[in-house]
């Protein structure tokens, strides 16, 4: 176990098609973390941005394109890039900061300006890039891959069309309570299914949007909360950050290939179930403890998968908890009571930000409608290409 660091302040920019650059996005979040916080943004010591890589030259040194907007100040700068799980990243840097006395106060931050329509590999001619090799020799783009994870799921373990849909109804419900959210309409289980096919047997409501958005949080020493009059804050009590281990037998886009196990054995457990356990044994808790998840929905059917693979329930369970209405609110554990990336759609560098943002007002009982009753302990859950682990657990 590491020590806690306090999350003084969460600030977000709404979620949408703005048309805007992502810089403007970034800056008004961190100064809404900042004010939420009660800092002033000259006492920061560090700022550490998540990249954008399709916003130029500048989303690759998000940090210091933050800092200059916000106003050179000399503080301490890093910029990281992990696609998904960049906003988990950018926590833990600040973190290991904060706890290595390089840093009292540290500023995250991620933004993004994302293209229209699926995102696509970008240009160029790069044959050892997975990422590039699943879109140009596959013909797998991200609907492709949400498509056939339905269908694995459907023939494993029996979901139906039917689960599927339930998932936005419940997640689209919740988005509709949520301010900063993109889609704020509640839907039916009629209009999912009567969304067009985009992979079957994945419809349009289905899956995900790319979006325009931003997300910040202060984060500070325990000494400096208590100092700042902060006695009882939300606090960030593990990070995990893992990558897979050999062999991995579970095919998992981008790689298109699976090893072989016949020299090692594979481990008991798959990649994304192996986040969710470092993170619980960093933070001392297990499943049993959470009072909610915020999940990385890139369709309805992946947000079934994090159900088992965050042990709310045994594999091939997830349908059944979601039909006992245990993951909707009032439920034994309430899965993205934000809304989930069905009512945002993907600002990258921003949505695991997003999702400690949406803990830390949960857990200070300050999410409005959304509220979530007792809220003491959450969990975020992400996954970045090539193997980057993404999970928070925050503490009241």
């Amino acid at each position: 176990m590491t020590g806690d660091v306090a999350v003084l302040g969460a600030g977000m920019h709404p979620w949408g098609k703005w048309g805007r650059g992502f810089v403007e996005y970034g800056v008004t979040a961190a100064r809404a973390a900042l004010a939420d916080a009660g800092v002033q943004w000259r006492d920061v010591g560090s700022i550490v941005g998540a990249d954008t890589v399709r916003g130029g030259y500048p989303g690759y040194v998000a940090g210091a394109t933050f800092a200059k907007a916000l106003g050179w100040q000399g503080a301490r700068v890093a910029s990281v890039y992990a696609a998904c799980a960049s906003g988990a990243q950018a926590v833990n840097t600040a973190r290991a900061q904060i706890l290595s006395g390089l840093a009292d106060v540290v500023l995250v931050v991620g933004a993004d300006a994302a293209p229209k329509g699926f995102f696509r590999p970008a240009g160029g001619n790069r044959p050892d890039d997975p990422d590039w090799l699943r879109f140009r020799v596959l013909g797998a783009t991200n609907p492709t891959y949400f498509g056939l994870y339905a269908r694995r799921r459907m023939a494993v373990h029996g979901d139906t069309l039917e689960d599927f849909a339930q998932v936005k109804v419940k997640n689209a419900a919740l988005g509709a309570l949520n301010p900063n959210a993109r889609y704020r309409k509640r839907v039916t289980a009629e209009e999912v299914a009567a969304s067009a096919v985009v992979a079957d047997p994945l419809r349009l409501l289905d899956i995900c949007a790319t979006s325009d958005g931003a997300a910040a949080l202060v984060l500070s020493s325990m000494e400096f909360a208590r100092r700042h009059g902060a006695a009882d804050p939300v606090r960030i009590r593990a990070v995990s950050t893992v990558t897979p281990r050999f062999p991995n037998t579970v095919l998992d886009l981008p790689d298109i290939a699976t090893d072989s196990a016949v020299a090692v054995e594979p481990a008991p457990e798959t990649f994304r179930a192996s986040i969710a356990r470092a993170a619980y044994e960093e933070a001392g808790i297990g499943p049993e403890d959470l009072s909610l998840a915020e999940v990385y929905d890139l369709s309805t059917a992946l947000e079934l998968q994090w159900y088992e693979d965050l042990g709310l329930c045994g594999e091939g369970e997830a349908a059944k908890l979601l039909r006992e209405g245990a993951t909707a609110p009032g439920g034994r554990i309430p899965v993205n009571v934000s809304g989930g990336l069905a009512s945002f759609g993907e600002a990258v560098p921003a949505q695991a930000i997003a999702q400690v943002c949406e803990l830390t007002w949960q857990l200070r009982g300050a999410a409005g409608e959304r509220q979530v009753t007792g809220a003491r302990v959450g969990i975020t859950a992400n996954q970045g290409l090539f193997g980057h682990g993404s999970s928070v657990i925050a503490v009241r």
